[in-house]
Formats: structure tokens, sequence, C-alpha cells
């Protein structure tokens, strides 16, 4: 099924040090966190280097990342309690909506479609709040990482647009936005996934209006 998120594995692949791959902006990663039911919360989670948009870490560098979380997830509960932490470096379009949207959890850290994996030592910066919704800022320290898969990159609209159409769903019902614009968001989004994405790509995004139903909101 085109549809299906990915089960767990084990961390494998070829070993390497430091980040698996060059991080620069913002890099939106799933990360896995192992819960007090010993399973692991999968969720979206963007990395950058600790210096802001004008800084990069290279591919093998083990300099330390920033993270942020927002509210009181299951993320941000495990990684206060010093919980196992992965970040995992993917670009399907299924399992990110999953870990963004959805509460998912696996068996086993690592998202079998996961391209790279790092664990991670993860530290308290700061906390702040902003518009009701306290935010830990973290700094992230690689251990080890896994590469699992080597393939050459390619650009595709319709996965960007699945990325970034789950930060207007995950607001809709958070206080001090506007729904009227985070729908025409989506809308405008959902003409760009129609136009270039494969199937599974078109069902992510269908997806999204199953667990968040901005179609009805736009209806009613």
């Amino acid at each position: 099924m085109s549809h299906a998120r990915s089960y767990g594995v084990t961390p494998d692949g070829e070993r390497v040090e430091g980040w698996p791959a060059r991080l620069a902006g913002v890099t939106e990663t799933v990360i896995a966190t192992k819960g007090p039911n010993d399973h692991w919360n999968q969720a979206a989670l963007g990395i950058s280097p600790t210096g802001g948009n004008d800084e990069e870490i290279p591919a093998g560098a083990t300099t330390a990342a920033t993270a942020r979380s927002y509210g009181r997830t299951r993320t941000r509960r495990n990684l206060d309690a010093g919980r196992d932490a992965y970040v995992q470096f993917t670009t399907d379009p299924v399992d990110f909506v999953e870990a963004a949207l959805t509460t998912f959890e696996t068996d086993e850290p690592i998202l079998e479609r996961s391209a790279a994996w790092t664990r991670i030592e993860c530290e308290e910066r700061k906390r702040t709040v902003d518009r009701g919704t306290e935010i830990v800022t973290w700094t992230l320290e690689p251990v080890e990482s896994g590469v699992r898969t080597r393939s050459v990159p390619t650009a595709n609209r319709a996965r960007a647009a699945v990325i970034e159409a789950t930060v207007p769903a995950s607001r809709l019902d958070v206080d001090g936005y506007d729904e009227a614009d985070l729908l025409a968001r989506l809308e405008s989004l959902a003409s760009v996934v129609d136009a270039t994405g494969d199937a599974r790509t078109l069902a992510a995004f269908d997806s999204i209006d199953e667990y968040v139903g901005w179609r009805d909101r736009i209806r009613e």
C-alpha cells in the first residue's frame, strides 16, 4: 500500500563519524525518542546550526546542533526524562506527515524508509513562552551515526509541499493564528501536490485532510 507508514528497525547501515549529512538552515528530520512504555515515539523536528542560518555544519562534523520543541509533547517529555533519542534523515512524505500530525510509535527506533540516522544526546539550553506555548531550545550532540542508503538527490516540489503543509495544518486549532490564512496556505500547497506529486505523495497529502479536516473547514 502506498499509504502505509514505515515500521521500525534497529539502527543499522554504514557507521560514520559525526552528522551523516550537511546541516544548513533548518533541516526537517524525524526524531525517535524512547517512551516510558519502551516504544519509540516518532515526531517531526527541525534542526539547525547553533549560530543560525549564516552557519553550516559539514557532514562528518561532531559540532552540536540546535532544535526546539513546542508545548508538552511526548518528545519534550521523553527528552526531559533523559531517554534515548535518534534523529533520522528521510524524505518520505507519508512518514513525515505521520510524525508531524499523529501519535506514531514503533517497536524499534529507526524508520524503515530513513536514509540515515544519528543517536544524539540532548541538553536543555533555555525555555521561553510564545502565544501561550512553552518552547524549549535543545542542544543536540551527535554520538554515533549510520548511513542506510545512498542515492542521487532529486528535487520534487510535491514532497516539499507536503512537509510545508504540516506547519499550517498543525496550527489550525492554536490560538493566535488566523484560520483563513492557514487554510489558504493549505489550498495553495494542495495545488502543487496535485500537479507534481506521485502516488505516495498524494496519499500523504490526503492524510493531512484526514487528520485535521481542512477541506471541510473551507466549505463551511
